[in-house]
């Protein structure tokens, strides 16, 4: 995998907030997850204690995340929001037909998003993203979906992403 495919495109806004999560995680949060591990490994019988084990697998999920955020700010390209000059790209609003359905949504990571946002997100990696990124409005392509059906997109629109 080259370096370049690791980069992630973030705007300022979701940096700072994915940067306040990752502090939060280390620090808070990780000291209550530890406090949490402790009082229940003082009830005893830890084959049997489901605070223990709750507490654990809350530990592993708090890890992973961390894991995950480091990478990603490690190699975010931090921008300003992409304006809409009618071509795809990442960070970019797009109204597309597929297959029939039309469909919107955001072009690049979902953690440029807000945690409670319901707006769908692809990859600008993944297969929809590698076929559409750079595409005009009003052009269309097919692309290979990882069950090896050809779906056909048409791009109806692009806007910019105003979160």
């Amino acid at each position: 995998m080259a370096a370049q495919d690791n980069v992630t495109w973030l705007t300022q806004e979701a940096f700072d907030r994915r940067t306040a999560e990752l502090e939060q995680l280390t620090g808070e949060a990780r000291y209550d997850i530890a406090k949490k591990i402790e009082a229940a490994r003082e009830e005893g019988d830890l084959k049997e204690n489901g605070g223990y084990h709750a507490a654990k697998e809350e530990q592993g999920k708090i890890e992973a995340r961390i894991r995950v955020l480091t990478e990603l700010l490690r190699h975010a390209v931090v921008g300003d929001v992409q304006d809409a000059d009618g071509l795809v790209e990442p960070g970019i609003l797009v109204t597309a037909n597929i297959m029939g359905d039309e469909s919107v949504f955001l072009l690049g990571s979902r953690e440029i998003v807000a945690d409670d946002s319901d707006l769908d997100v692809y990859s600008e990696k993944s297969p929809l993203g590698l076929a559409i990124n750079g595409l005009k409005v009003g052009e269309s392509t097919t692309y290979t979906a990882p069950n090896g059906n050809e779906i056909k997109v048409e791009i109806l629109k692009v806007a910019t992403y105003s979160g």
